[in-house]
C-alpha cells in the first residue's frame, strides 16, 4: 500500500476527530480519470456511484474512449444514477451497429434493404470492403441530444467539472489532448474504434480511438491542478497464448501492448486505484450491462475508507446538482451544409426534413440524419448545433463517399419463380448529381430483370425511368383459360401458362418526410400469355393474349410500417390508377380511358410481447367498355412483389381466381418466440369476379378463403419460410415454401 494513500487515511481519520469545524486553507483538488474499455467502461458509473456517495467532490476528469463518454455526461451536470438509467434505456446493438428504422429510409432505400443479402463496394473492376462496420451515426445522435443541454459551452473548463478527452491522429500516431471545441464531437473522436467506427475529422486532423496512445490519461489530469488522482481502470491485460485463437485477438493484443505497459507505472502513480473484476466480458459486452455496472460499484466499494477520508479532507461545498432539464421542442432558424458536392443542398435538406418554419426535437431530427445515413452516400454526417439570438443554428459538415458503383446479390426460391439468383449493379452519378441507376439481372428457372434510373431532387419534384421484364410459367386451372378457347380446353384440366410482362415507365414524384410519396407518369406495358400445352393446328403454342398498352397513370403511397416482412407497427396505403389511350389489339374508340384502379391499405400493432397483428384490405376495378382480360385481378399463393395485376391468397395456389374487380382482407398474426424465428398464422378472405361493385357482391358473405399456419426464420439472405395452406370451400391443402428477399 502506497504512502501518500496511508496518508490520506491517516490525516482523514484525525481531521474527523478534531477538526471537523475547520477547513484547510488550501482545499484538495481530486482529478478523476476514466479509461477506456468498450462496455467494460460502463463499470465506470458503478464507481461514480460510490465517489457520489462517499461525498467527494470531482474538480478534474479526464478519459479516453468509453472513459470519454462517461466522464463528459459526469462532467455536464448528470448524476451516477441518471447516467445508470440512460444506458440502461439504450438499445446498444442497434446504436453501435448504426441501425436506421424503415420507417425514416426512403423508397428507394426501402427496397434496397428488403432485397439484397449481400452489397458490396465496386470500383476500377475490383470489389472492395468498407472501412468500417458502422459511421457511428446514432451515437452521435445520442451525444448531441444528452449533452444538449451544454452545446453553448466551447471550452471544456467551463464544464460544470472541467473535462478533456483523448483521441489519436491516424496520420501521425500523435496524442491529441481535446478540451476545446463541440462535446458531442471530441468524445465521439476518442471513441472512435478503429474498424468499428469511421475516423472523426476535427480541424483538418483525422481522429481515431485515443486509447491507442493514452488509455488513462493520468499525466494530463494532475497537470490540470489536481492533488489526489481516483482512477478507474477498465483495460484488459494481456492474453495468454492459449487465449490468442483469433486474428482479431491477435490485433487485440498487438494494440494493448504499449497502454498495459505504461500502466505499470500510471497505477503506481494513481492515489486511489479502482480495477472492477470485469475479466469475463468483452468490449462489445453492452448486453450484460447491468452486470458490469455493479461490478464496478464493488470494486469501488472496496475503496471506501479513503474515498470516505478524502471527502473529509475537502474543505470546499459539493456542486449542486439540478436535474437536467430536457426541451421539448426547439427551432433551429438556419442550416449551414458543408462538404457537400456530388449532393446538392436541397437533396440534403429533403431527406433532413428540415423547414425552418417548425420547431423541432431531437425525435425529428434523428429521423432526418436517419434518412440521410441510410442513402449510404456519406461516410459522415456530423453537426454542431449552438445558440443564437433566434434559437439555433446547425452547422452539418458531410464526407461524401468516393465509391460510386456497388455490386449487390440475392437468392430466392418460390413456388412461382422457382430457383433465382440476383446480380445487381449500381451507379451513382451516372449523368448528374443527385441521381442513382440500378440494373438487376435475375438468373435460374426464369430470366428476368429490373432497371431504375432516379434524379432525387429532395423537396422538389423528382424524375424517374423504370423497366421491369417478368416471366414464369405455372401449372394452372383457371377459367378465364377455358373461356378463352372452350373448343381447345374442353378436355384438359390444367394447363402450363407461360406468362410475360414488361412493364416501362417514366415519371415524376415528390415525397413528403419518406413515408409520403405521390406522383405521376406515363407507362407502356407489353403482356403475353400463352401456353403449349394444347397447341391449334399450325401453331407452335396457344396465344391467349398478346398486347401493348400506353396510358398515363398516377399513384399515392404511405409507409411507416417497422418491416416489410415482419411488421410489428405502422400504416401502409397504396392505391394507384391506369388509363389506357392505346392497345395493340383494340380499336382506339374501344380502350380509349379504359382504366384499373387498384387500393390496398393496412396497419400493424403490437398486440403482446413477441405478439403483433397485421390487418390489410385492398380491392380493385376496371372501368371502360372493352372488355380486355389480360388486365383483370387474379388471386391465389404467397408472396410480395407480384406481376401486374396478380395478388396473393393464402389457402389457393397461385393464379387460382380473379375477375375485373375484387375485394380481399387478410389478417397476420406473428410471434417471435425467439429472436429471429416466428410462427404466424394468416387468414385472407375475398370476392372476385366480374363487375361485383354493381351489384353489390362485393359486400356479401366471401365466396373465397384461405388460411396457412407455419414458421418463419429471418436470414441474412432474406426469410426462410415453411407454410401450411387450406381452404375450406376448396377441399385441398398444401405446403408452400419461401427462402430469400423477393425481387
Amino acid at each position: 500500500m502506497k504512502k501518500q494513500y496511508l496518508l490520506i487515511v491517516f490525516i482523514g481519520l484525525a481531521f474527523s476527530l478534531y477538526a471537523q469545524e475547520e477547513a484547510f486553507d488550501n482545499d484538495l483538488k481530486v482529478g478523476l480519470v476514466l479509461s477506456g474499455g468498450g462496455a467494460k467502461g460502463l463499470a465506470h458509473i458503478g464507481a461514480l456511484r460510490v465517489i457520489e456517495e462517499s461525498g467527494v467532490r470531482i474538480d478534474y476528469i479526464g478519459g479516453t474512449s468509453m472513459g470519454a463518454i462517461v466522464g463528459a455526461l459526469y462532467a455536464s451536470g448528470y448524476s451516477a444514477n441518471e447516467l445508470d438509467s440512460i444506458f440502461k434505456d439504450v438499445d446498444f446493438t442497434k446504436l453501435i451497429q448504426g441501425y436506421v428504422p424503415r420507417s425514416t429510409m426512403s423508397f428507394y432505400e426501402k427496397q434496397n434493404q428488403e432485397k439484397y443479402a449481400l452489397k458490396l463496394p465496386f470500383e476500377k473492376l475490383r470489389i472492395s470492403f468498407p472501412s468500417a462496420i458502422s459511421t457511428g451515426q446514432n451515437v452521435y445522435n445520442l451525444l448531441n441530444e444528452l449533452l444538449f443541454h451544454v452545446n453553448d459551452v466551447e471550452d471544456f473548463n467551463k464544464l460544470p467539472i472541467p473535462f478533456f478527452c483523448i483521441a489519436t491522429d491516424v496520420e501521425t500516431g500523435e496524442m491529441v489532448k481535446l478540451d476545446r471545441g463541440y462535446l458531442p464531437l471530441a468524445i465521439t473522436a476518442s471513441g472512435a474504434f478503429p474498424s468499428l467506427f469511421e475516423p472523426v475529422e476535427i480541424e483538418n486532423r483525422i481522429l481515431i480511438d485515443g486509447g491507442v496512445v493514452n488509455n488513462y490519461p493520468i499525466d494530463e489530469v494532475r497537470a490540470m491542478g489536481a492533488d489526489i488522482i481516483i482512477g478507474v481502470d477498465v483495460q484488459d491485460p494481456l492474453s495468454k497464448r492459449d487465449e490468442l485463437n483469433s486474428a482479431t485477438g491477435v490485433l487485440l493484443q498487438i494494440n494493448n501492448y504499449r497502454t498495459v505497459n505504461d500502466m505499470k507505472n500510471k497505477r503506481g502513480e494513481t492515489d486511489i486505484y479502482v480495477k472492477p473484476d470485469i475479466k469475463d466480458y468483452s468490449v462489445i459486452s453492452f448486453d450484460q450491462g447491468d452486470s458490469i455496472i455493479n461490478n464496478g460499484y464493488r470494486a469501488a466499494l472496496k475503496q471506501k475508507i479513503p474515498l470516505d477520508s478524502l471527502a473529509m479532507l475537502q474543505s470546499g461545498e459539493l456542486r449542486k446538482h439540478y436535474p437536467i432539464q430536457k426541451l421539448d421542442s426547439f427551432h433551429i432558424n438556419s442550416v449551414y451544409i458543408r462538404g457537400n458536392e456530388q449532393y446538392s443542398r436541397a437533396y440534403i435538406k429533403g431527406k433532413l426534413r428540415y423547414d425552418t418554419e417548425q420547431y423541432t426535437n431531437f425525435q425529428k431530427l434523428d429521423q432526418g440524419f436517419n434518412t440521410l445515413a441510410a442513402t449510404n452516400n456519406f461516410k459522415s454526417l456530423k453537426y454542431v448545433i449552438r445558440p443564437n439570438e433566434d434559437g439555433y443554428a446547425l452547422d452539418l459538415h458531410v464526407k461524401e463517399r468516393t465509391t460510386e458503383t456497388f455490386l449487390k446479390l440475392g437468392v430466392h426460391y418460390d413456388d412461382l419463380y422457382q430457383t433465382a439468383g440476383l446480380i445487381n449493379i449500381t451507379k451513382k452519378h451516372l449523368l448528374f448529381k443527385d441521381d442513382v441507376a440500378s440494373f438487376d439481372f435475375i438468373l435460374g428457372d426464369n430470366l428476368r430483370y429490373n432497371f431504375d434510373y432516379y434524379i432525387d431532387k429532395g423537396f422538389y419534384w423528382s424524375l424517374g425511368v423504370r423497366s421491369r421484364f417478368n416471366t414464369f410459367v405455372k401449372d394452372i386451372d383457371f377459367n378465364f383459360a377455358a373461356e378463352t378457347a372452350p373448343n381447345l380446353l374442353s378436355t384438359v384440366n390444367k394447363l402450363d401458362l407461360e406468362f410475360d410482362d414488361l412493364v416501362n415507365q417514366i415519371y415524376m414524384q415528390t415525397v413528403w418526410n419518406e413515408e409520403f410519396n405521390v406522383g405521376l407518369g406515363v407507362e407502356h406495358e407489353l403482356l403475353k400469355i400463352q401456353t403449349e400445352t394444347v397447341v391449334p393446328e399450325e401453331q407452335s403454342k396457344l396465344v391467349f393474349y398478346n398486347s401493348n398498352y400506353l396510358g398515363p397513370y398516377a399513384f399515392i403511397k404511405f409507409d411507416s410500417l417497422d418491416d416489410k416482412y415482419f411488421p410489428t407497427r405502422g400504416f401502409f396505403f397504396d392505391a394507384d390508377w391506369n388509363t389506357y389511350m392505346f392497345g395493340t389489339d383494340y380499336k382506339p374508340r374501344d380502350i380509349m380511358g379504359y382504366s384499373v384502379a387498384k387500393l390496398k391499405m393496412g396497419f400493424a400493432l403490437p398486440v403482446y410481447h413477441r405478439l403483433s397483428m397485421n390487418l390489410f384490405m385492398e380491392g380493385g376495378f376496371t372501368l371502360g367498355d372493352a372488355e380486355i382480360g389480360s388486365l383483370d385481378f387474379i388471386l391465389g399463393g404467397y408472396g410480395n412483389d407480384l406481376p401486374v395485376n396478380m395478388s396473393p391468397f393464402v389457402g389457393y395456389e397461385y393464379l387460382s381466381f380473379g375477375g375485373d374487380s375484387y375485394v380481399k382482407t387478410s389478417l397476420n398474426l406473428d410471434w417471435e418466440f425467439i429472436p429471429k424465428s416466428h410462427i404466424n398464422f394468416m387468414a385472407n378472405f375475398a370476392n372476385a369476379d366480374d363487375n361485383i361493385f354493381e351489384g353489390g357482391e362485393w359486400f356479401k358473405v366471401p365466396d373465397y378463403t384461405g388460411y396457412a399456419c407455419g414458421y418463419s426464420f429471418e436470414s441474412f439472405v432474406g426469410p426462410v419460410e415453411l407454410k401450411y395452406n387450406w381452404s375450406p370451400e376448396g377441399n385441398n391443402s398444401f405446403w408452400s415454401v419461401n427462402v430469400g428477399f423477393w425481387f
